[in-house]
């Protein structure tokens, strides 16, 4: 770059338009923050959008972008993927739209290791469609589609990740700038498939969800910071610390009561993901204490690595002629 990017390089001339207090607010103002530091070019990224109230994320980068249909926004990043290998692709859904109806085709974008940054706003609510139950929300939560509480229990977006085999998993807070800037820096530098979760406000339908979280005084007491080769420790005085209980689970503890030395140190470089499974159980969404950063991050092969130059080959080898023959070949009707 010829020129120094700045945030207003990324922010487009669209009217911004969520609820007033909606944390997509907070997203996007880190996000375009943040997009400098990578050194690509505005119209070097692509944003592909589902639907939901995330799916308006596209409209207000100053960047190439899709709002595809329902679900489908890895399919059409796959695609992107594998024919402009120059382009840095990210994908923004929400936990209707990518783990309803969009679940099948992110478990096999993570799986196949796509090389694209996929962004899932959680605010645990159908929140365009106002206000039905969603695939996270809690059990027994009362909605306009369950009025007598769901009788589901809800999906967890970090171990449905897991189990696909993703490489890069991590989870933020809308609302803690620092924190979800570290997280989108490492999903940044992953060279395959990068799942960031981010909890988000909903304050319309699902008002308050991660006050826990976002609140200081209840954040200082509830977030567990993830820290690569660091014994896993939080609270106001790092008094809390994450220990392997005797049947083998995770769970917290006074660390003046157990012992420094039975804290678990992170490990997301392990290839082993038994470690970043059993901290996304750990803890609940909705109240206590919550692991927050990098889960797992192994380097593994991206999915296309050669495929864009292979095909680029193969088109200019083919000649009108070849096409013609093709689209010809085999059983073929004339309707007059």
């Amino acid at each position: 770059m010829s020129a120094t990017l700045t945030k207003a390089d990324f922010q487009s001339d669209q009217e911004t338009r969520w609820c007033p207090g909606c944390g997509d607010y907070s997203i996007l103002a880190s996000i375009q923050g943040f997009m400098p530091e990578l050194g690509i070019a505005p119209e070097k990224m692509v944003f592909v959008t589902g639907i939901g109230c995330a799916g308006r994320f596209a409209y207000y980068m100053n960047t190439y972008g899709m709002h595809a249909i329902h679900g489908r926004a890895p399919t059409i990043a796959t695609g992107l993927a594998a024919s402009r290998d120059d382009l840095s692709v990210w994908i923004v859904s929400g936990d209707g739209d990518a783990l309803s109806i969009g679940a099948n085709h992110l478990v096999h974008a993570l799986r196949r290791n796509i090389p694209v940054k996929i962004l899932l706003f959680n605010n645990r609510i159908y929140g365009l469609t106002k206000g039905q139950a969603s695939p996270t929300s809690e059990f027994g939560k009362i909605t306009k589609s369950t009025p007598t509480g769901s009788i589901d229990p809800p999906l967890d977006a970090l171990s449905l990740a897991l189990g696909a085999g993703a490489t890069f998993v991590a989870r933020a807070v809308d609302r803690d700038k620092q924190g979800l800037v570290e997280v989108l820096r490492a999903a940044a530098e992953h060279r395959g498939a990068a799942f960031v979760e981010v909890l988000q406000d909903c304050p319309v339908f699902n008002d308050g969800a991660f006050d826990h979280l976002t609140q200081k005084d209840p954040a200082a007491v509830n977030r567990i910071p993830l820290i690569d080769g660091v014994p896993i420790r939080f609270g106001v005085d790092h008094e809390m610390g994450v220990i392997r209980d005797d049947d083998g689970t995770l769970g917290v503890a006074r660390v003046d009561e157990v012992g420094a030395d039975r804290l678990i140190v992170h490990d997301p470089s392990c290839e082993d993901p038994s470690l970043a499974f059993a901290l996304a159980r750990l803890g609940v969404l909705g109240a206590g204490p919550l692991p927050l950063g990098v889960f797992r991050a192994v380097d593994a092969p991206a999915w296309g690595e050669g495929l864009v130059a292979t095909l680029r080959e193969a088109r200019e080898q083919v000649t009108d002629a070849d096409l013609d023959a093709m689209l010809h070949a085999g059983d073929t009707w004339r309707i007059s």
